[in-house]
């Protein structure tokens, strides 16, 4: 395999940082005399706090922020909805105005199938010749007749112009509404940047109001926290004042000795209030003292004799060990002289064995044909 350096991941190593610092920081306040004596991180529980103050302050003005943009959002909607409504109606207007103008039953060219006998009531089988109710079957009209060739071109002229006035009037129309719906079109995107700018105007606006809000909001926790430091401070002086009044009025710093006198039993003393010993006192302590002392001088001097002792036992122990040690070299010494000649003399046999095998057994030395032979056999 090959070794590949490969860069660590920055996120990875910012993450490793930071639980480093965390378990940093976790370490000193755990190891802190203090808050481990006292059993609780006063600080780490402000901090808390303070966060979760900080916390529901920044949720609040995300939540009005978030309330404005839903009113926002409410108001484009509801204009935008009357805006289709609008054109739906407009247009819903236009094409009943079409149809009441355009679409009228005595300029349709349709045949109409609830009534099939329409034409025949409009025009008669035939007018001319004798008899206007001759039909087909009377052999009196023929294939190629037209007796009302003028009154058909003229009609037909008629119809011609109709359609193309008809298609010319159409034509305006798609041009006119053509044109209308661009002009809405542009209407509504003017309208859409317009609106669009004004959200962006309300949404800079509602970050400005956020972010005083959070400044302000930082500003009274500041502000409070200055003003519960200068309580405490003041609260502290207070105390110190009152504790000092207290000791100068009181009888702690006099020199009464009657104040130290137990008012149960005369014989005990109040500790609080106790101003020190008489002179009779001190000088039985002094003489009680003095015998200790002494006793003291002479139990020192019987632990000095009783080392010099233990001196002297030590010293003539030392100078035992050192002869058992003298003749233990001196035993060494000669137990190695021993077994140097015993190893001379062993090898002197063994060199005298080594010359015997070399000169005497192992004189005749195998040629190749021996081995082939030893091989040979072998096989």
């Amino acid at each position: 395999m090959y070794k590949v350096d490969v860069s660590p991941d920055p996120k990875e190593v910012a993450a490793i940082e930071a639980r480093r610092n965390r378990e940093k920081d976790r370490q000193s306040r755990f190891f802190n005399v203090r808050t481990r004596v006292m059993g609780v991180d006063v600080k780490a529980l402000n901090s808390q706090v303070e966060e979760r103050k900080l916390r529901e302050a920044t949720e609040q003005s995300k939540e009005a922020a978030y309330g404005t943009y839903q009113m926002q959002y409410d108001l484009v909607a509801q204009m935008l909805e009357k805006e289709q409504a609008e054109r739906t109606r407009r247009l819903a207007r236009k094409v009943q105005e079409f149809r009441e103008q355009k679409q009228q039953l005595k300029n349709r060219q349709e045949l109409d199938f609830w009534d099939p006998g329409r034409f025949c009531m409009e025009f008669p089988g035939r007018f001319g010749d004798s008899d206007p109710y001759y039909g087909p079957a009377s052999l009196q009209c023929f294939a190629g007749e037209d007796l009302d060739r003028a009154a058909c071109l003229k009609m037909q002229q008629e119809q011609f112009k109709y359609s193309l006035e008809r298609q010319l009037q159409e034509q305006r129309q798609v041009k006119v509404d053509e044109k209308c719906s661009d002009m809405l079109n542009d209407q509504l995107r003017l309208a859409m940047d317009m609106r669009a700018t004004q959200l962006a105007k309300l949404e800079e606006s509602c970050r400005v109001a956020m972010m005083s809000a959070m400044a302000n909001a930082n500003k009274a926790q500041a502000a409070e926290l200055a003003e519960r430091q200068r309580r405490e401070h003041q609260r502290e002086q207070e105390a110190n004042f009152m504790e000092i009044q207290n000791q100068i009025t009181s009888d702690l710093l006099t020199e009464n000795p009657q104040v130290a006198q137990h008012p149960v039993a005369p014989h005990r003393v109040l500790p609080y209030c106790w101003k020190g010993m008489t002179p009779e006192q001190r000088t039985a302590i002094r003489k009680v003292q003095e015998v200790q002392r002494h006793e003291k001088e002479a139990q020192r001097q019987a632990e000095q004799a009783l080392d010099v002792k233990w001196e002297n036992q030590a010293l003539h122990s030392a100078q035992a060990a050192m002869e058992l040690e003298e003749q233990e070299r001196e035993l060494c010494a000669e137990f190695r002289r021993g077994l140097g000649s015993f190893n001379q003399q062993l090898a002197m046999e063994q060199k005298a064995q080594q010359n015997y095998l070399n000169s005497i057994i192992y004189t005749n030395q195998p040629t190749t044909q021996y081995h082939l032979q030893f091989n040979t056999s072998s096989r």
